[in-house]
């Protein structure tokens, strides 16, 4: 990397730094994708796209030692107070005056928005990957003056310094083998991949691609991979929100919905755009201050719907390709993945294996994609991350007949993870089965409650959950965030007849449970394999509240996960 000197996009160099210390594991990845991968691709294959790293700068964490240090913030820091409390104190600290006038320097010349993102020294770790645990703050830098672009730039890294502190990020990292003094925060500044509409900025659409699928469905298989699309940022598919899955050899193939109302009902219909309008009420400690969540009626407005969307037809109950006619406009991505209007699944397929190729296995990557209307300029895939992914080799095998009996307590053909785990006792579970936006909350900090008592007492325990782990939207399942439930080795999600949501594997949640190689069982209403509630409620009671229920039978359970045949058996 070339060091910062005081140019952005007009630099001869797309990664820059600040400082002299390290730059974190998130830019490092950015600079192996463009030294090692973009330079060994094909662009040539894909006439009229570019394909490249969008422009950022890197503070490295010498410059976060010096904030920590001289503002004597590191008591506070480490101290128990609530996030809010962390991140004021952070705002009234000052940035290292040698750090000052580059950034200055920087805001002064660029007018376009702007990701504040993460770069801690240990993310995007194989085995320990804090992906999404620290914070991303996007600006619009759309003021006037230089000196309000300033103030809002300063406020979004103090943000994002002020995270590494955050309870999430303190909960997560015990999970570790490392301890809160081993970590140290750079933070990327980088162009935000898009186009202006109006009062809005955003790609047309962002998306997750991974290399390997713990849950194919139709005909595909695990080693096809697996992608998830989003209209707009691509907050919507990392925090785990309705996007659109599919398997990269077989793109025109619809997720297993079992009618056309259900299709409806789970896919996307609002996505998350830089707010370019009215500036919002000021809050520093806000990830989302400078964010807004829009309907698909917005991109209808913007032209970018068009590029993304199916019309239903209620009169035919069918779907047709585009937005022509008249009728509900469904996210379905049809025109790019049916009609090639871009050839976003050749070139992912392309990307997918030379990462894999390079990296030597398995990956995840993250990118966003802008289109011209007119067609004068080429489209932009900016890739924004690669990591590698862990995918077992341990060999365990899970008959047929083993699914079921009187020792059986939970099985399923949907399992993501493979081993034995043998030093499980304890059982949480969800006794309601009916959500609403309140209640849903109210579980999470259930959940949270039970399972800090068992961390504490290094007991991993089996949680039992109906719908989507991890989601933003509340009626679909529990809005967890990873240190809510840190301490369960085995999760079993369990759909219902009006809740049969898809897993949002796209999301960093669903990556975490990857790394760390956390039991991952997906039991639907329909199943053969059901779950044995009764004995389940039989056992002893140790803690319960309104909505959830911590049980310790009297042995350990015995779980076996087979992840070549995606078959997992819960046994007494």
């Amino acid at each position: 990397m070339a060091r910062f000197e005081r140019k952005f996009f007009d630099s001869d160099e797309v990664c820059t730094y600040i400082g002299s210390g390290s730059i974190g594991g998130k830019a490092q990845g950015l600079v192996f994708i463009k030294d090692s991968l973009l330079a060994h691709f094909n662009h040539a294959a894909f006439p009229g796209i570019t394909v490249n790293i969008p422009t950022f700068t890197v503070i490295a964490t010498d410059m976060f030692d010096a904030f920590m240090q001289r503002n004597n913030l590191y008591e506070i820091a480490y101290s128990d107070e609530r996030d809010e409390y962390i991140a004021d104190a952070f705002q009234r600290a000052s940035l290292p005056a040698e750090l000052v006038g580059d950034l200055y320097a920087l805001i002064a010349q660029v007018h376009t928005p702007l990701a504040i993102r993460s770069s801690s020294l240990l993310e995007d770790k194989m085995f320990e990957p804090f992906a999404g645990v620290y914070a991303t703050k996007m600006i619009p830098n759309n003021q006037f003056d230089a000196e309000s672009r300033f103030r809002i730039l300063v406020e979004a890294i103090k943000f994002v310094y002020a995270s590494t502190f955050f309870k999430e990020a303190k909960e997560y990292i015990k999970m570790t083998k490392q301890t809160a003094a081993d970590e140290k925060m750079a933070v990327i500044i980088q162009e935000v991949v898009g186009r202006r509409f109006g009062e809005r900025f955003y790609p047309h659409f962002s998306g997750v691609g991974r290399s390997y699928n713990f849950y194919p469905t139709g005909h595909a298989q695990s080693k096809d991979g697996v992608v998830n699309l989003a209209l707009g940022l691509g907050k919507m598919i990392v925090d785990g929100g309705k996007s659109w899955t599919y398997a990269p050899t077989f793109p025109k193939a619809y997720p297993p919905y079992k009618s056309m109302g259900d299709l409806i009902k789970h896919t996307q219909n609002e996505f998350w755009a830089v707010n370019m309008g009215r500036p919002p009420e000021h809050d520093p400690i806000k990830e989302t201050e400078y964010l807004v969540k829009c309907g698909l009626d917005a991109a209808e407005a913007d032209g970018t719907l068009r590029y993304v969307a199916s019309t239903y037809s209620p009169q035919d109950d069918r779907l047709s390709v585009g937005v022509s006619g008249q009728g509900p406009r469904i996210v379905t991505f049809a025109p790019v993945l049916q009609y090639r209007q871009f050839p976003i699944n050749d070139l992912l397929k392309e990307l997918l294996k030379l990462c894999e190729s390079t990296l030597g296995r398995e990956v995840e990557i993250e990118f966003a994609v802008s289109l011209d209307p007119e067609g004068e300029e080429p489209a932009r895939f900016g890739f924004l991350q690669v990591r590698p992914m862990f995918v077992s080799d341990l060999r365990i095998e899970v008959d047929e007949n083993e699914m079921a009996g009187p020792g059986v307590i939970a099985a399923s053909d949907e399992v993501l993870g493979n081993g034995l785990v043998n030093n499980i006792q304890d059982i949480v579970y969800l006794k309601t089965s009916k959500f609403d936006e309140r209640e849903s909350r109210i579980i999470a900090a259930d959940l949270n409650s039970i399972n800090r008592k068992l961390v504490e007492e290094n007991r991993a325990y089996l949680l039992i959950v109906y719908g989507r782990l991890g989601t933003t939207d509340p009626p679909f399942g529990i809005p967890v965030e990873w240190s809510n439930i840190s301490g369960a080795k085995v999760i079993v999600e369990v759909s219902l007849p009006d809740m049969n949501v898809e897993l949002s594997q796209g999301s960093h949640f669903f990556h975490n449970v990857i790394s760390f190689q956390v039991g991952y069982f997906s039991v639907r209403h329909s199943d053969p394999y059901g779950i044995k509630w009764e004995w389940i409620e039989k056992q002893k009671t140790i803690a319960e509240t309104q909505f959830v229920r911590q049980v310790r039978p009297p042995a350990s359970l015995k779980i076996k996960i087979d992840g070549r045949n995606r078959r997992g058996v819960i046994l007494q």
